[in-house]
């Protein structure tokens, strides 16, 4: 229950941060519409969605199926200096914060002073869902405690970060798609952000996510163990 319910809060507040990340980059590149709009913040009022951060962790956390999300940051493509590009770095702006956060607690767990046998078991314990094992290890040591919540940090980054890249409208990875296509297939690419969601419900009900999972567990083991 306790390694559940800080997945949750960890994926809430990551993805608080990926939101964050993109209106930041905006502001940088000369616009102010994230701003303006008071979402320029690291406040999670201003970024939580009633149904992605609330009724949607909720039915993860009962039924461990869905998505969720923060709420999505506004910008103007047309006020960025950088007009070639600034779509893609705005684009790219959420998954880097979550790589950043993920490769920062993976160096801060590596210089935990724990026993390397009890990462490795620690680890093993996460990835095949044994969170008794984690919380058994977790009593009386501060130390391994830390490195629990740090591979539930990573673990959720890494996850949001690759789901993101997948070149889906609206997730990030259809912006990157989006700058290399010819200028009447870009306005065919667009018009699929309609069915975005109705399109990542049904690849997640049909388990195509599970793709990542490869990909997922050797970024995760890269940053922990590796």
């Amino acid at each position: 229950m306790l390694i559940t319910i800080f997945l949750i809060v960890a994926l809430i507040f990551s993805a608080i941060l990926h939101e964050f990340a993109h209106g930041f980059a905006a502001y940088l590149l000369g616009d102010n519409t994230a701003k303006n709009a008071g979402r320029l913040t690291l406040n999670p009022v201003a970024h939580l969605d009633p149904v992605g951060s609330i009724l949607m962790p909720v039915l993860i956390f009962f039924t461990h199926f869905g998505v969720a999300w923060a709420k999505p940051v506004p910008y103007n493509p047309y006020n960025l200096r950088d007009q070639r590009f600034g779509d893609l770095k705005v684009g790219l702006a959420g998954p880097g914060m979550n790589a950043l956060i993920a490769i920062f607690f993976g160096l801060f767990s590596r210089l935990l002073p724990i026993a390397q046998t009890v990462k490795i078991e620690s680890i093993n314990a996460f990835m095949s869902g044994n969170y008794e094992l984690i919380q058994l290890n977790m009593q009386g040591s501060l130390a391994v405690s830390l490195f629990a919540l740090s591979l539930v940090v990573i673990f959720v980054n890494l996850l949001l970060m690759l789901f993101n890249l997948l070149p889906i409208p609206p997730l990030d990875g259809s912006k990157v798609i989006l700058n290399f296509l010819p200028y009447h297939l870009q306005l065919k690419w667009a018009q699929l952000e309609t069915y975005g969601f109705m399109i990542i419900i049904t690849l997640s009900y049909l388990g195509a996510f599970n793709l990542l999972e490869p990909v997922l567990g050797w970024l995760f083991l890269v940053l922990t163990i590796y």
